[in-house]
């Protein structure tokens, strides 16, 4: 895609409508059966990037933590990403930037990232162990607690 019209403006702005609304951290349009490299990420601060052909182009360290997908609801699981990335894309207005992040936000734009490639949250698992129910989760950190508090 090599210009951003207003028909993607337009394909940016319900994915950040359906993103907000689910609520979740991002969202790709072929999420929503649009094949288009177009996806969008809420990051850490509430900061919300409508990207067009994004890329990463730099990354660095690790993190493992718990990812969900609003295509798998319900359903957490354990996954290793680069602890920062430096995402390269236009924006809605056909800018070119480049976004760098760490945290939270890195693991949300790589997220969205494998989405466009075709790859989802449970094929980069640390193990199938650690796919768990959200509310299974949920119990287990509250009788953790419990236990933690009586003890």
């Amino acid at each position: 895609m090599s210009r951003v019209d207003t028909s993607i403006q337009r394909l940016i702005d319900d994915l950040t409508e359906t993103m907000l609304d689910a609520p979740g951290a991002g969202l790709a349009a072929n999420q929503i059966g649009v094949p288009l490299r177009v996806c969008v990420v809420k990051g850490d601060d509430n900061q919300i990037w409508g990207l067009v052909n994004p890329e990463i182009v730099k990354h660095a360290g690790e993190q493992i933590g718990p990812e969900g997908c609003l295509s798998y609801p319900g359903w957490v699981g354990e996954v290793k990403r680069f602890e920062t990335v430096v995402v390269k894309a236009r924006n809605r207005h056909g800018k070119e930037v480049r976004i760098k992040s760490s945290g939270f936000t890195a693991r949300a734009f790589q997220h969205e990232l494998d989405h466009l490639d075709g790859v989802l949250f449970i094929d980069r698992l640390t193990s199938l162990d650690t796919l768990r129910r959200v509310e299974d989760l949920e119990a287990e950190e509250q009788e953790e607690a419990v236990a933690a508090a009586s003890g």
